[in-house]
């Protein structure tokens, strides 16, 4: 139901940033949405960067942790401001203190400049953040959600200019820019780019990642928690991948061509659903992926680790207190 109802969602905030630009003062409203991205962005790059900067710099303190129980509560309602108290708790390592004050300095620097290159870090920290924290579920779930994203992207691109419109005006880190010349333009005194938008890279991100847990399900490797060393094969990971990547190249190429915007879902979504049935079509295995559910794996692991606590508490309550050695006599 969420998947088929995403397509309507976001038909509904593209329209609505339309509506701002058309009626409102554009550097206004791009001022609004940029504070906005770099308070979020800020978050994003402190999560990513965190690790990275614990490896890189081993000298810094992993096991000291700052703890602060923060809980506010409010009188909104919960479709407005959630559920009450807000959980506003701070729990974190020396690590992500060092990192979010880089990414302070980092989205002031992007505010103030607007550089294509910062612009295009922000970009992809939400897209890891998005891929690593969303799952689709199941592949049927993936599927609905590609197909009806297809339709949604043909529509808006071919159908009407609200989506172009959006993307040109929008001074925020929601697309990957490409430089055409690095020498800014006479008029505008601003550097022409290529844009590619974040959700043709998040989405199929999510199926992506959903094939990577499926060749691991396969081989009883455990994606909870995720294991980054383990070796498996990933016949569908690496098929989707490749389709992927000639799906992003025909884009472009008929985007240059014939020197128009183009829907990117229009040839991504046929490019990582018809290798992904290829792939399965082949191995015979077209009803293990439809029948694949990550909320299944999820649930067996839970009653795992619980029989294996109970089992614990069990031989506990059945070895009974330890009696105390009895002393030698002199």
């Amino acid at each position: 139901e969420d998947a088929m109802t995403f397509p309507l969602l976001g038909s509904a905030s593209l329209f609505s940033l339309y509506c701002a630009f058309k009626f409102f003062d554009r550097d206004t409203v791009n001022l609004i949405i940029s504070a906005y991205f770099c308070l979020v962005g800020c978050a994003a790059l402190t999560v990513s960067f965190s690790p990275v900067l614990s490896s890189v710099l081993p000298f810094l303190p992993s096991e000291s942790r700052y703890v602060k129980e923060i809980k506010i509560n409010h009188p909104l309602p919960a479709f407005l401001g959630g559920e009450s108290p807000w959980d506003l708790s701070v729990d974190c390592t020396a690590a992500d203190a060092l990192s979010f004050l880089c990414s302070v300095a980092f989205s002031v620097v992007y505010f103030r400049t607007k550089h294509w290159a910062l612009n295009n870090v922000l970009g992809i920290a939400f897209c890891l953040q998005g891929i690593e924290r969303f799952s689709l579920g199941t592949y049927k779930i993936g599927a609905i959600l590609l197909v009806g994203l297809f339709f949604y992207d043909i529509f808006w691109v071919f159908g009407t200019d609200v989506m172009v419109t959006v993307a040109k005006n929008l001074d925020g880190p929601i697309k990957i820019l490409f430089p055409r010349s690095l020498v800014p333009n006479p008029i505008t005194n601003k550097i022409e780019c290529s844009l590619l938008g974040l959700g043709d890279i998040v989405i199929p991100g999510f199926f992506l990642a959903l094939l990577l847990r499926f060749d691991a399900h396969r081989h009883d490797v455990c994606p909870f928690p995720t294991n980054v060393h383990a070796s498996f094969p990933k016949p569908y990971f690496h098929s989707c991948l490749l389709a992927y990547v000639a799906g992003l190249g025909t884009t472009l190429y008929v985007m240059i061509a014939f020197e128009a915007a183009q829907p990117a879902l229009l040839y991504l979504v046929p490019a990582c659903l018809g290798s992904s049935l290829i792939c399965a079509l082949v191995r015979g295995e077209l009803k293990e992926l439809f029948e694949y559910s990550e909320e299944e794996e999820e649930d067996e692991e839970e009653e795992e680790e619980g029989e294996g606590e109970g089992k614990k508490e069990e031989k506990k309550e059945v070895e009974g207190p330890k009696k105390p050695k009895a002393k030698k006599e002199d």
